[in-house]
């Protein structure tokens, strides 16, 4: 089982991947759409596991308080863009100057975290917790990830 830095991490890698590969894209080809649909949920589940399961640990700690509250803020940002987003096409102009906003934010997002969060954080979820945070982590993004399926098969009966 992966320690919860190495969860994360992981899962920050693969979003770099994908949003290289979708600013590689062009219109609503097919393969933007599929890099599109698996970064838009993956993302989704992440944010909320982490949420749950690492910045609610922080938020425990007064030290640790104003890194979390930054991070779960930007998730939020993040979280309306990934919404506006999925209701632009994705042909158009301002889609494409819309995500560019959004690779940068999040990639920002994402190096902060590992250099500066996790630096923090290590005094809080220790070596001995690693392990266990992990497992809480993915176990938690994995049923968003079933939330995030049920939700669009309800929107597709609708």
């Amino acid at each position: 089982m992966p320690s919860i830095y190495d969860a994360i991490k992981e899962d920050h890698d693969r979003h770099r991947a994908l949003l290289d590969r979708i600013a590689q894209t062009e219109g609503a080809s097919d393969e933007r759409r599929e890099a599109w649909e698996a970064f838009y949920n993956d993302v989704k589940g992440h944010s909320a596991a982490e949420e749950e399961t690492f910045y609610s640990k922080l938020l425990q700690q007064t030290w640790g308080q104003d890194a979390a509250r930054h991070s779960v803020h930007e998730h939020a940002e993040m979280d309306e863009i990934l919404e506006e987003l999925r209701e632009m096409d994705m042909a158009s102009p301002g889609w494409i100057t819309r995500f560019k906003t959004l690779k940068h934010d999040y990639e920002h997002h994402m190096d902060e975290e590992e250099d500066e969060v996790f630096t923090r954080a290590r005094k809080v979820i220790g070596e001995e917790e690693n392990d266990a945070y992990g497992e809480t982590f993915l176990k938690r993004k994995s049923e968003e990830l079933k939330l995030i399926e049920e939700k669009r098969a309800d929107a597709l009966e609708d």
